[in-house]
C-alpha cells in the first residue's frame, strides 16, 4: 500500500468542488462571449441607426 499526502488529497477535493460550483454558476448566470459580442453589435447597430434618423435643427 502506498501512502498518500492528505494535504494534496484535501486540496484536490476542494478544487473539484469549487470547479463544480463554478460550472453550475456559469450555466445559471453566464453567457458565452459570442452572445455578449452579438448583443453589443446589435446595440451599436441600433444606436447608429437612431443617430442617422435624427434631424439637425439649427
Amino acid at each position: 500500500m502506498k501512502p498518500i499526502n492528505l494535504n494534496k488529497a484535501r486540496k484536490a477535493k476542494t478544487r473539484a468542488e469549487e470547479k463544480a460550483k463554478a460550472d453550475a454558476n456559469a450555466v445559471r448566470f453566464g453567457r458565452s462571449k459570442a452572445e455578449r459580442l452579438l448583443d453589443a453589435a446589435r446595440e451599436k447597430q441600433a444606436s447608429d441607426r437612431l443617430s442617422q434618423l435624427k434631424f439637425d435643427d439649427e
